[in-house]
């Protein structure tokens, strides 16, 4: 269940993740019967996850902003870094957000990862490392530009 969550919470805020993680259960559920490989069932219902994109149009869910997930307990200062970090991260490519999410936000390992989302180990060590390199050659500009203002 985790890795179908990390999908949506990587493109969702975490109560519509929720529920649409919920949702795409009960979608598996009723169509188990097209499952071809029951050692597959994982990655099916991944997979699934990956295309609610239909359900959200009808439902009229929106996809998360950084500013939605960010803890409200957090300091002022912890809750700008949440938010500047989540902000990059979802302006990352699909790949690289979806492993990235998986890995930092739900703890998987490459491999529970690779089985989660179809991939080999080593497409998502790629992009798990291409994704942490974009993260901080983005998050290192920005502070660059915060530095540059300072300076001002």
């Amino acid at each position: 269940m985790s890795s179908v969550h990390g999908v949506l919470l990587s493109r969702f805020r975490p109560s519509v993740a929720e529920e649409l993680t919920q949702e795409c259960f009960l979608i598996a559920f009723r169509k188990l019967k097209q499952l071809r490989d029951p050692r597959k069932l994982g990655p099916w219902i991944v997979a699934i996850a990956r295309r609610v994109d239909a359900v959200d149009e009808r439902h009229h869910y929106v996809a998360v902003g950084s500013e939605e997930i960010v803890d409200t307990h957090a300091t002022p200062e912890l809750a700008i870094d949440a938010m500047r970090v989540l902000g990059v991260i979802q302006s990352l490519p699909q790949a690289y957000r979806e492993t990235l999410v998986m890995r930092l936000v739900e703890g998987m390992s490459a491999f529970e990862i690779a089985e989660a989302t179809d991939l080999t180990p080593e497409s998502v060590r790629v992009n798990l490392h291409r994704g942490v390199r974009k993260l901080r050659d983005a998050l290192a500009l920005d502070l660059e530009i915060v530095g540059a203002r300072a300076h001002e």
